[in-house]
C-alpha cells in the first residue's frame, strides 16, 4: 500500500493499476486486447493520439503482473493481435472483389496475419520481462524493445512494416519532421517512451512526487523538444517548384471489380485517355496514371500503345502502370507489375519493375507446398523487379519510382549513388475499398518524402492521389472514391541531404542505444528509491 503525502496522491491510480496488474484468465486476455485495439485508433484516418498513452501504460501495467515469461509473451501477443486486427481489417475487402473465389480465406488473412504479426510484439514484452527481472525495466526499455521488433517485422521474410507507431505522428507536421533525422522507427521509440511513462504515475512504493513525474513526462519532453524543432524545420522550409514542369495526375476511380473485365478493359483504357486530354490543360507536360492503369501490355503491344501519343504533352511523357509480359513461342512465361513511360512517339523510353511483391496478391509463397490462388487476375505469379532504381525521362529531373505498398519500406525507396528529385509511386488502392487502407498506405509515403528529404508525387486509381512536397506537407490532393485529375507543379527537394537520407535506419539504431543508455543511468537512480520506506 502506497503510504505518505506524496504516495497518497497518487493512491487511486494505484488502486487502478494494481487491480489491472492483477487480471487473470479471460478477464486479461480481452483486456490486454483491447488495449491493443484501442492503440489502433491513433493511425490514419482517426488520429486518436491521446489513447496511446492508455494503451501502452496499461501494457506496463499489465506487465507488472506478469509473473513468467510465458505470460509476459501472451499480454504482447494478445495486444499485438488486438493492434493489428483493428489496424488492418480492411485487408479483407481485397477478398471480397472476388468473394466466389477467396472470401473463405478472410479469416485466415486477417486473424491469421494479425496472430503471425504479433509474434514480433510478444517476443518485445518477453524481452521487457526478462530485462525486469535484471531490475532494469521501464519504459525505455519498452520502447526499445518494440522498436526492434517492429524494425524485425519489417524484414522478416521480405518484411510488412504496415503501421509502425511512429505513423501516427502524420496529423501532426512539427513531430512529423523528426522522421527527417531518426526515420519513422525513431519516431516510434519515442512515442512508445513518452506513452508507456504514464505508468509511473500509478507504480507502487513512495517514490517523491516530483521523481514520478519526472519519470512519467521524461519521453514527453522530448517528443515536446522534437516538436519545437520541428517547428523551427518548417518556418525556415524551403520553397518552391520546378520549372517547366506542371503535372497532370489521372485518377479514374474504376472499381477493382471492373478493372479487369473483358467487356470493360476498353472502356476504363478510354476513359484515362479521355481524362487526360481534359481542358484546360493549362500547360501539362507529364501526365501520370496510377498502378496497372493501362490495362495491357505496353511493352509488347504497340498497336494500343500508339493511342497513347495523342494524350502526351509536346516534349513530355505519360507515365503509366502497367502490367510488362515475356512470350515464349507464342506462350506467356513471365510477367511483371510495371511502370512504362511512353513519349509523343508512341516509343517507351523507360521501365521499372516492382520488386517488393505482396505475398498471396502477386505470389504465392513457397507454391510447391501451398495449393492456393493469387488474387490478382491471372494463374502466373508475378516476378519481381531487381531494385530501386533511378528513372530519366524526357522533361522530367531523375526520380525514383514505387509501385504501391513499395512505399511502406522506410530506407529501401532510393537507389545507391545519384540522388533522384522526388519520389513517384503509382497504386491502385482499389483493393482496400473505402476503407482505413487508403489513409495508412498514404501517410507511410508521406514519411518516406519526409526521411529523404524528396517531393512525392502519387497517383492511385481510386484516391488517395496527391503532390506532398519535401517536409511532408500535401500541396494537392483528391480524396478516396473520387474521380478527377490533378494538375500540379512538381515541389524542389531539399538542397542537403536529411540525416535520415544520408545513414537510412543506423539512425534510428543510434536513437536506440542512446536510449539504452539512458535507460541503465536511470534504473540506476531506480536502485536508489528502493531504499525508500514503503
Amino acid at each position: 500500500m502506497i503510504t505518505g503525502g506524496d504516495g497518497r496522491a497518487l493512491a487511486p491510480l494505484a488502486r487502478i493499476a494494481a487491480g489491472l496488474a492483477d487480471l487473470r484468465g479471460w478477464r486479461r486476455w480481452l483486456a490486454v486486447l483491447l488495449l491493443g485495439a484501442l492503440a489502433a485508433t491513433a493511425q490514419p484516418p482517426v488520429h486518436a493520439l491521446p489513447v496511446l498513452i492508455v494503451s501502452f501504460s496499461g501494457l506496463s501495467i499489465l506487465l507488472a503482473g506478469a509473473q513468467t515469461g510465458r505470460r509476459a509473451f501472451a499480454d504482447g501477443w494478445l495486444f499485438g493481435a488486438g493492434y493489428f486486427a483493428a489496424g488492418l481489417y480492411w485487408i479483407a475487402n481485397a477478398f471480397l472483389v472476388d468473394a466466389a473465389r477467396f472470401a473463405w480465406m478472410i479469416p485466415f488473412a486477417v486473424v491469421g496475419l494479425s496472430l503471425g504479426l504479433a509474434l514480433f510484439t510478444g517476443v518485445a514484452v518477453w524481452i521487457v520481462y526478462r530485462c525486469r527481472c535484471r531490475g532494469v525495466s521501464d519504459g525505455l526499455v519498452l520502447a526499445a524493445a518494440w522498436t526492434v521488433c517492429e524494425w524485425l517485422r519489417g524484414s522478416v521474410l521480405t518484411g510488412f512494416p504496415w503501421n509502425p507507431v511512429g505513423n501516427v505522428w502524420i496529423a501532426f507536421e512539427p513531430v512529423l519532421q523528426g522522421a527527417a533525422w531518426v526515420g519513422v522507427y525513431g519516431l516510434s521509440t519515442l512515442t512508445v517512451w513518452a506513452a508507456a511513462g504514464f505508468a509511473q504515475l500509478a507504480a507502487p512504493g513512495t517514490r517523491a512526487f516530483a521523481r514520478r513525474w519526472v519519470a512519467a513526462l521524461a519521453g514527453s519532453a522530448v517528443l515536446a523538444a522534437l516538436a519545437a524543432a520541428g517547428t523551427v524545420r518548417l518556418s525556415a522550409a524551403e520553397t518552391g517548384s520546378v520549372p517547366g514542369v506542371k503535372l497532370r495526375l489521372v485518377q479514374a476511380n474504376i472499381d477493382q471489380r471492373d478493372k479487369w473485365r473483358s467487356d470493360r478493359r476498353a472502356e476504363n483504357y478510354a476513359q484515362q485517355l479521355e481524362m487526360s486530354l481534359q481542358s484546360p490543360s493549362g500547360g501539362i507536360t507529364h501526365v501520370i496514371w496510377p498502378e496497372t492503369a493501362a490495362p495491357f501490355g505496353v511493352t509488347t503491344d504497340p498497336e494500343r500503345r500508339s493511342l497513347m501519343r495523342e494524350v502526351v504533352p509536346p516534349g513530355g511523357v505519360l507515365i503509366t502502370g502497367a502490367p510488362r509480359y515475356r512470350f515464349d513461342a507464342g506462350r506467356l512465361v513471365r510477367i511483371w507489375n510495371g511502370l512504362v513511360a511512353v513519349d509523343g512517339s508512341g516509343a517507351v523510353t523507360a521501365t521499372y519493375d516492382k520488386h517488393h511483391l505482396v505475398p498471396f496478391g502477386e505470389y504465392v509463397p513457397f507454391r510447391d507446398l501451398l495449393p492456393l490462388e493469387k488474387i490478382t487476375a491471372g494463374a502466373i505469379d508475378f516476378s519481381p523487379g531487381s531494385g530501386p532504381v533511378t528513372l530519366t525521362v524526357p522533361g522530367l529531373p531523375p526520380f525514383s519510382p514505387m509501385i504501391c505498398y513499395e512505399a511502406i519500406f522506410p530506407g529501401e525507396v532510393v537507389a545507391p549513388g545519384e540522388r533522384p528529385a522526388f519520389l513517384l509511386q503509382l497504386t491502385n488502392d482499389g483493393w482496400f475499398g473505402r476503407s482505413a487502407g487508403p489513409y495508412q498506405h498514404f501517410a507511410s509515403a508521406r514519411l518516406r518524402a519526409v526521411e529523404e528529404g524528396l517531393p512525392l508525387v502519387r497517383s492511385a486509381n481510386t484516391g488517395i492521389s496527391a503532390i506532398v512536397d519535401a517536409y511532408g506537407r500535401v500541396t494537392a490532393r483528391l480524396d478516396l472514391g473520387r474521380r478527377g485529375i490533378i494538375d500540379g507543379v512538381l515541389p524542389q527537394s531539399l538542397t542537403e541531404r536529411p540525416l535520415f537520407a544520408q545513414i537510412g535506419n543506423a539512425s534510428g539504431a543510434t536513437l536506440l542505444l542512446l536510449l539504452v543508455i539512458a535507460s541503465l543511468i536511470f534504473n540506476r537512480i531506480k536502485a536508489l528509491d528502493s531504499k525508500e520506506t514503503i
